[in-house]
């Protein structure tokens, strides 16, 4: 077995995988179904990684090896918890592990206080175990203990509203993890909770430089991002930042981890990628996703936005309006909603009412010091007021503008620009021209086909040309993938990029092969060439 820790230890998993199961299927020793749970876990077969665990447990008590059985049981609270978000199970071997690190190894009280507070859906109590966990383990000099504690303090700080307080430690928690302080299961948890908890503040900012910090360890390891709650947390932050191939590819990842035994990530998942589709402008794609989600929170945002996609906004504020009633006002995970429902009253040609709900967002981003939420309620307020009070909403939707490039968000730049040019048309024919222009080229680019239709008829209505010529290049482009581009063009060889970059060659490697991919070329010399006709 020395072999298989030692290729789990390198990140080989489908190595590590087929040298525990040879062990495994000849004589079903715990130790090689404990490891081969691991790996399963890293190639996403949650079936297989509950199956080898369970069997690891009964094998290590069949042994009388408490703290081994101790370790699969509270190893089997995440999974449960996670993969089927099953609590009663995940609450049940949270008890098998209770009764044994209390009887027999009372050195793990660590690690059984972090798994209470990881099932404990009180966020005030919960804080207080994971705190009582994070002393231990830095009394004992236990990093991967340290590092999960505090990863749950911060979590459960954020639920409770002190967003500042609770992702301080959240990067504090994640600078750790990355820098090596903790074994890479303890990166992927880690990672996981601080993907779910940016996603819930609407802090794709931070997120997608989590992300770019994690290309080392996703170069070693693979993606960390294992269970379908933060994978479907990760799409959302490459449909934000313009990569809408890999957003697509794992947002249907996530719906087919969660798909029959997950419901609510299942729901969420689909939700998110409907929204993608509405976003090209694929409607019947977008509802084929919702079909059967009807009813369900995580769906209603996506519905909303459908039934405004096909014109129905009395539908779109009703089913925004029905989810609104029955959430806690000063939630998070409201904001897409009050946004929605906003865009549906000023379809309605209620703009007073609109603009209330973009005060309302604003100030819920203000509390929560979430800069992107407050640019969206800017958004809102400013396309409610464009008609009555233009001046006002045009400062709005700049101060919109203003913070979505900063984040560098593609698409939420080229919807701003658009409802500025519709705000202008009527005043300044020139300047709407010239910001309708700029959106459609981003939407083409991104393949937001609806938007750019959007956007060539606003023109068309000016009197510009404004022909659609499908997508140009360097929109499909990631942030990362363009730096390195740009790089390309300069004569960088790889290693030059990875060090310019700091990121490994590899990195590099991969990223020069997507955007060879993306844009059709055939090598390098020719990336170099379009970069060099695009700059002059």
């Amino acid at each position: 077995m020395k072999a298989s820790f030692e290729a789990m230890a390198a990140g080989d998993w489908v190595g590590a995988r087929d040298g525990f199961s040879a062990v495994a299927e000849a004589d079903d020793v715990p130790e090689a179904r404990f490891g081969l749970a691991l790996t399963l876990f890293w190639l996403g077969d949650a079936v297989g990684t509950i199956e080898n665990c369970e069997r690891a447990y009964v094998g290590f008590r069949q042994r009388a090896e408490p703290m081994m059985a101790a370790g699969a049981a509270l190893s089997l609270v995440g999974y449960y918890k996670q993969f089927f978000g099953n609590l009663a199970a995940a609450r049940g071997w949270l008890a098998k592990a209770a009764r044994i690190i209390e009887d027999e190894v009372p050195m793990m009280q660590g690690e059984l206080l972090g798994a209470t507070a990881y099932v404990t859906e009180d966020p005030v109590a919960s804080e207080s175990l994971a705190r009582r966990a994070l002393e231990i383990g830095r009394a004992n000099g236990n990093a991967n203990l340290e590092l999960l504690a505090m990863t749950a303090v911060g979590n459960a700080l954020v639920q409770q509203g002190r967003i500042s307080e609770g992702m301080a430690l959240l990067d504090e928690a994640m600078v750790g993890a990355i820098a090596g302080e903790g074994d890479p299961l303890t990166v992927a948890q880690a990672s996981c909770m601080t993907m779910v908890v940016c996603g819930s503040c609407f802090d794709i900012e931070r997120a997608s430089q989590w992300v770019q910090a994690l290309e080392r360890f996703i170069d070693r390891y693979g993606c960390p991002f294992l269970y379908a709650e933060c994978r479907t947390y990760y799409g959302r932050v490459l449909f934000e930042d313009g990569d809408w191939e890999a957003a697509v590819e794992f947002l249907t990842e996530a719906i087919a981890l969660a798909k029959g035994v997950y419901p609510a990530p299942h729901a969420f998942a689909c939700a998110t990628l409907a929204e993608l589709r509405l976003a090209q402008g694929r409607s019947e794609d977008a509802a084929r996703l919702l079909d059967g989600l009807e009813g369900r929170d995580e769906a209603a945002a996506a519905f909303s936005l459908l039934h405004l996609a096909r014109g129905q906004p009395s539908l779109a504020a009703a089913v925004a309006l029905r989810r609104l009633e029955g959430a806690v006002p000063e939630r998070l995970d409201v904001a897409s909603l009050i946004e929605v429902l906003g865009l549906a009253e000023i379809a309605l040609q209620h703009g007073d009412e609109a603009a209330r709900l973009g005060r309302r967002l604003v100030a819920l981003g203000t509390v929560n010091d979430c800069e992107l939420m407050v640019a969206h309620g800017e958004r809102l307020l400013g396309q409610a007021l464009a008609t009555s009070e233009p001046t006002d909403g045009r400062q709005h939707l700049e101060t919109a503008l203003a913070a979505f490039v900063q984040a560098g968000l593609p698409y939420r730049v080229a919807q701003t620009r658009l409802a500025l040019a519709l705000l202008l048309a009527p005043t300044d024919r020139s300047l709407a021209g010239a910001e309708a222009r700029i959106a459609m080229t981003v939407f083409e680019d991104l393949g937001a086909g609806r938007d750019a239709d959007a956007a060539a008829a606003l023109l068309r209505s000016l009197g510009v040309k404004a022909a659609r010529t499908g997508p140009k290049l360097f929109g499909r482009l990631t942030k990362r993938e363009y730096d390195v581009l740009a790089l390309l063009g300069e004569g960088l060889s790889n290693p030059e990029i990875a060090e310019r970059l700091f990121v490994s060659r590899k990195t590099v490697e991969h990223h020069v092969a997507r955007i060879l991919s993306k844009l059709g070329l055939r090598g390098r010399a020719e990336a170099a060439a379009v970069v060099a006709r695009n700059q002059s």
